[in-house]
C-alpha cells in the first residue's frame, strides 16, 4: 500500500519531500507546477512562466527521488483563464513540463478542467508518451485519442455523482484505467472532505459498470498503476 502525493505550487514542494522521508515506501512524492495558482480561493489565479522557473531548480534537486511530474496541465475555467494570453501562458507552462519529463524520463500526472481537447491536443503534439489524465474533463471520444497514445485515466469517486465522469468508464477500457482519490477533494459527496479509504468507492462504481467483480478492477488498475509509474516498485521496496 502506498499513497501518491502530488504537488500543485512549489511552497509545497519541501512538505511533500519531507513526509516522502518520513513515511519512505509510503508517501511518494510528485512536484509540478498546476496551471491554477494560490492558496486561498480568492488569491487563485492562473499559472505564469515565473511560477515555473521558481520551481524548476526545485524539481531538479529532487529528480532521482520522484515518482512523476504533477500536477501539471490546463485548467481553462474562466475565473482562471479568461483571456487568450493567459491560456497561452498555461501552454508554455506544460511544454515545458512536458519537456521536463521526457527529459527526466519521468511519467506526468495530468490536469485538464474546462481543458480536456486541448490538453489531450498538446500532449500529443509534444510527443508525451508516459501520462496519468487525473479526472479527466473532456468527451469520451476525446479520451480515445489518449488511449490510442497509451495513456492513462484515473477515475475518482466523484465518479458516483458526475454523468461525465460516468460516460468515461462507460467507454474507457479497463486497460487504461487507474483508480485515484484526488483527497480531499472529488469526494462521493459534494463538499464534503475525501479520503483515501474511498478509493474503493471508484473500483465498485466501474465494477458494476463494466460487469466484473471489484477485486478484478483492483488487480488489472493496480497493474495499470505499475505500468505507468516503472519506479513504483521500486520505491515501494525501500
Amino acid at each position: 500500500m502506498a499513497l501518491v502525493a502530488v504537488a500543485e505550487h512549489s511552497g509545497e514542494f519541501e512538505k511533500i519531500m519531507q513526509l516522502s522521508k518520513r513515511y519512505s515506501g509510503f508517501i511518494l512524492p510528485c512536484l509540478g507546477v498546476h496551471p491554477v495558482q494560490g492558496l486561498l480561493p480568492e488569491d487563485q489565479r492562473s499559472v505564469t512562466l515565473k511560477d515555473l522557473d521558481i520551481a524548476l531548480p526545485v524539481i531538479e534537486n529532487y529528480r532521482d527521488q520522484l515518482l512523476a511530474i504533477g500536477e501539471v496541465g490546463l485548467d481553462f475555467s474562466p475565473r482562471f483563464a479568461s483571456t487568450d494570453e493567459q491560456k497561452e501562458e498555461q501552454r508554455q507552462v506544460l511544454i515545458r513540463q512536458v519537456q521536463l519529463a521526457r527529459r527526466l524520463n519521468l511519467p506526468l500526472n495530468v490536469h485538464s478542467r474546462s481543458a480536456g481537447r486541448p490538453t489531450i491536443s498538446l500532449l500529443l503534439e509534444q510527443g508525451a508518451d508516459k501520462v496519468l489524465l487525473h479526472a479527466f474533463d473532456g468527451r469520451p471520444s476525446v479520451a480515445m485519442r489518449g488511449v490510442r497514445a497509451g495513456y492513462f485515466f484515473s477515475i475518482p469517486p466523484s465518479v458516483v455523482r458526475s454523468g461525465q465522469k460516468q460516460k468515461l468508464v462507460e467507454q474507457l477500457p479497463l486497460t487504461s484505467v487507474c483508480l485515484e482519490t484526488d483527497s480531499p477533494a472529488l469526494g462521493p459527496e459534494k463538499q464534503v472532505r475525501n479520503e483515501p479509504q474511498n478509493i474503493y468507492i471508484s473500483a465498485e462504481y466501474i465494477a458494476q459498470v463494466k460487469g466484473i467483480s471489484v477485486e478484478e478492477v483492483i488487480e488489472v488498475t493496480t497493474q495499470n498503476a505499475l505500468k505507468l509509474f516503472p519506479k513504483l516498485q521500486q520505491l515501494l521496496r525501500k
